[in-house]
């Protein structure tokens, strides 16, 4: 049987923990009285989150470059080598279109970052005796495409996929691989505004830490739970209403 996570005492690795979900899972991991380790590209959004939660701990890392990923594992094992859980937070959305001249630029950086990263990370931390846990952090649109983000929607239902394939290799190992499955919430993500009418992090966090108590690993809240479950049909109509 499966050891389900605990909510406190862990020491969490949040990867892009400064801002959007990942600050918002930061802010509750340390209310739930765990360590919490934040890696971002930005020192400022870093120092930031440090002022206002002055237990984090902080290390600038650009995950879209190899090099850094592998020292920022190098930094963690001889730093930190009791951390357990390994949360695959940081991604980037592009709103593009195929006619534009960096469509393929934007692509391979997207793919960068929200593909080739955390599957690194995941092969480096999976060597970590400690790591008992790795949180994915998917999107409801890894089960229904809006065509003006076509490269995050593929990138989203590959990691969706890759997780649950990691989940079964893992099993043996004892890890717990959660998918989290958020819909579209109020974020910068993708650029600053597009998500204002949606609604707040924290009503999604609040979420998915009630299923994390119940032990469950795969979390889902408004939106992305309707997705998750759906029907062929109703994921037909819903791309047909998201691109009309």
């Amino acid at each position: 049987k499966t050891k389900h996570m605990k909510l406190s005492n862990n020491k969490i690795l949040i990867t892009g923990g400064a801002s959007g979900i990942g600050l918002g899972l930061t802010e509750r991991f340390i209310l739930e009285n765990n360590t919490v380790i934040i890696c971002g590209r930005r020192a400022s959004a870093l120092k930031e989150v440090q002022d206002k939660f002055p237990s984090v701990i902080t290390k600038v890392c650009d995950l879209s470059i190899e090099e850094n990923r592998i020292e920022l594992y190098e930094w963690v094992s001889k730093n930190h080598p009791d951390m357990n859980v390994l949360v695959n937070n940081a991604g980037i959305q592009n709103w593009m279109n195929i006619s534009e001249n960096e469509f393929y630029q934007k692509t391979t950086n997207e793919i960068q970052t929200n593909v080739i990263a955390p599957i690194h990370l995941i092969t480096l931390f999976n060597n970590l005796i400690s790591l008992d846990t790795i949180i994915n952090v998917t999107s409801g649109l890894a089960f229904v495409q809006l065509s003006k983000v076509p490269v995050y929607c593929a990138t989203k239902a590959f990691f969706h996929s890759f997780t649950l394939s990691l989940r079964h290799m893992l099993k043996s190992k004892n890890i717990e691989v959660i998918e989290m499955i958020p819909p579209a919430l109020n974020t910068d993500l993708g650029g600053k505004g597009l998500h204002d009418g949606q609604p707040p992090v924290s009503d999604f966090i609040n979420a998915v830490f009630q299923q994390l108590k119940e032990g469950k690993t795969e979390l889902t809240f408004g939106f992305s739970e309707v997705m998750a479950k759906a029907t062929p049909e109703i994921i037909t109509a819903t791309y047909n209403k998201m691109n009309p």
